[in-house]
């Protein structure tokens, strides 16, 4: 039976790594945030802005993360995690100091480097401290890290930048990460591997998974694939967007850095943070009776966003995009509890953190590397070629993605549908 002091910890726990994954998705937004003003002092195009949010950062942030994830599931996460956290925190103050694109650049593909090791430590810390059937709600939770640091990034970023300048909004992120690190190791308590699971599975197994035993494992489990290459197609869309949304609104739509820091924090703030709790709630209630949650509610969920992000892109004033943009993030991000859960609980509790950052490798390389590269490029090649509003063109193209996204879920649904009736006796 689980003490009173256990549940407080445990609730403890799950605040303190949500706050670093709000200081990790903090840092990862502030590009995004304040492209315009770092545009203007450097002198970058949208092309370069994208390589920079995008190619750039996640060449680093996607493959350190397998031999971290490696790492972690060997040794102590909780150390991983706080390293992490010190390491990408000192890159974003190193942003801030950036006279040239060359140094912004190398400073951001540390940040990279260091966040490689945030999450997938936190996933598997999460799950072997919450019992199956409660873990969709503790994700839910978790996930709320990239709507809170987001809307924060936006709040506090656009409004430093607006009173002093875009790189005081970095150096002042990265020494809150600083403390936040030193804390990691003070409040959290490496849990022991399995330690949920022994209530309703087999206890954890005793010897380490192999490096590439647990990697051709992933890569070679349709489940596990289809739950990453459809996360990836609509993190495609979502980074797509999010790297560029900020110099959207202010350059097609009129916004300036005081409207971003109020009302643009907002809609992020409200819109991501329901799709994130509504999500593990649905997921907990409805995976007790079918795993098709999984597969079914990222589906369903991107079929209705994808005509009310056509409408943003075409809206016409700030006000009604923005309107638009929160019913958006509200079905956008049902992908992200449903995918990490299923991950979780699919493979053994000693492959979860490099599993977990396989997940990462796959999603992220597909959407946060080529989805803010793609948007960059082709509106400075359209604008290059005489095109007006070439921003705008571009974020219409991102919606072709909404459909792949839509069926590569759809197709892991009827895997699920099959290997369930395959389980019901004759």
């Amino acid at each position: 039976m689980e003490t009173q002091a256990g549940g407080i910890r445990r609730w403890i726990v799950l605040v303190t790594l949500t706050f670093v994954y709000v200081l990790n998705f903090l840092d990862r937004q502030l590009l995004g945030i304040l492209a315009k003003p770092i545009q203007d002092s450097l002198h970058i195009t949208d092309k370069q802005l994208g390589l920079i949010g995008g190619l750039y950062f996640a060449m680093f942030y996607c493959f350190i993360a397998i031999p971290v994830g490696w790492l972690a599931d060997r040794t102590n996460r909780v150390t991983i995690l706080s390293l992490a956290c010190a390491i990408w925190s000192g890159a974003t103050i190193a942003c801030g100091l950036a006279t040239s694109y060359t140094q912004l650049v190398v400073a951001r593909m540390t940040v990279g480097f260091g966040e490689a090791g945030g999450v997938p430590p936190s996933y598997a810390i999460i799950t072997d401290t919450f019992r199956p059937g409660e873990r969709g709600t503790a994700f839910g939770i978790f996930n709320l890290g990239p709507p809170i640091g987001a809307a924060l990034g936006i709040a506090f970023g656009a409004t430093i930048a607006s009173m002093f300048d875009w790189r005081d909004a970095f150096v002042a992120i990265g020494v809150v990460g600083i403390f936040a690190a030193i804390a990691v190791r003070l409040i959290i308590r490496e849990p022991k591997r399995g330690a949920t699971d022994l209530a309703t599975a087999a206890p954890a197994p005793a010897a380490k998974a192999p490096f590439w035993g647990t990697v051709g494992m992933f890569f070679t489990h349709p489940v596990l694939m289809l739950a990453a290459l459809g996360s990836g197609a609509t993190q495609f869309v979502t980074y797509g967007l999010g790297n560029f949304a900020v110099l959207f609104l202010m350059r097609e739509k009129g916004m300036t850095l005081t409207e971003i820091a109020l009302w643009y924090a907002i809609v992020v703030g409200v819109g991501m943070s329901a799709a994130m709790l509504i999500s593990g709630r649905v997921i907990d209630r409805l995976s007790r009776r079918s795993r098709l949650v999984y597969a079914l509610g990222p589906a369903v969920s991107l079929a209705i966003a994808m005509p009310f992000y056509v409408g943003f892109v075409w809206s016409p004033g700030w006000q009604l995009a923005l309107v638009l943009l929160t019913i958006v993030n509200c079905f956008n991000y049902f992908y992200l509890s449903a995918s990490v859960a299923l991950v979780q609980e699919e493979v053994q509790p000693n492959q979860r953190v490099l599993s977990g950052a396989l997940l990462l490798l796959v999603m992220n390389f597909i959407g946060l590397g080529l989805g803010p590269t793609f948007v960059g490029w082709l509106s400075t090649h359209l604008t290059e070629s005489g095109v007006a509003h070439s921003l705008q063109i571009a974020l219409y193209a991102l919606s072709p993605f909404y459909l792949i996204a839509i069926a590569l879920f759809l197709w892991l649904a009827r895997i699920l549908r099959a290997e369930q009736l395959a389980k019901v006796p004759a």
